[in-house]
């Protein structure tokens, strides 16, 4: 009688589970992959970038650009490299804290290094981390500081720059949601693009 009993939860519990597991763990994942797969194939693939057929990253993960000839992206303090995407996280500095003021401050001193006429005003994504330190974009202000410095080196006409900015320029999402923003990969693709038409130009 106990045994009987005892058979009599167990079976629906062992048959509830198996059938949960089943449609959580393969039936719907299957679903929403296909589906996902089908109406937004990029996206789903990671929204990967390439060049000459070989893929040089995502646009959903920022990169680091050290050569003055390249936009440059905003700053990164994920461990132990900077965009770590295995490592997501921000400095954790306060604004009071003098290890983000000794950061900011080299920072800028990289920047008018690198273009040394520019007087302007050094935009604050440039000298500032994310929280996720894997930011893809600087805003169109951080992009349009650094073409007379892209612009030169690359012997590129400013105008030329300019127009990749605009070009690359993402609107907020519908139009409300989010800031005008720039994704620094795809610009950068595009300007080694834009220098290698201008020199097969005759």
């Amino acid at each position: 009688m106990a045994n009987h009993l005892l058979a009599s939860m167990i079976r629906p519990a062992v048959v509830l589970l198996a059938a949960l597991s089943a449609f959580t763990g393969l039936l719907y994942p299957a679903v929403v992959t296909g589906a996902v797969q089908a109406a937004f194939p990029w996206q789903a693939q990671g929204s990967l970038l390439e060049r000459d057929g070989r893929t040089v990253g995502s646009a959903l993960i920022g990169q680091p650009f050290a050569d003055p000839r390249n936009f440059w992206s905003r700053p990164s303090a994920t461990a132990p490299m900077p965009n770590n995407g295995a490592a997501s996280g921000g400095s954790n500095q306060g604004p009071l804290n003098p290890a983000l003021t000794e950061a900011v401050e080299a920072r800028v001193q990289a920047l008018r290094a690198a273009d040394p006429g520019n007087t302007a005003p050094v935009p604050v994504d440039l000298v500032t981390a994310s929280a996720s330190g894997l930011d893809p974009h600087i805003t169109p202000a951080a992009a349009r500081y650094q073409a007379a410095r892209v612009a030169r080196l690359r012997g590129l006409p400013e105008t030329t720059v300019q127009a990749l900015i605009d070009r690359h320029t993402e609107a907020p999402l519908w139009g409300l949601v989010g800031e005008p923003r720039v994704n620094v990969l795809a610009l950068n693709l595009a300007l080694a693009q834009a220098g290698t038409a201008a020199r097969a130009a005759p």
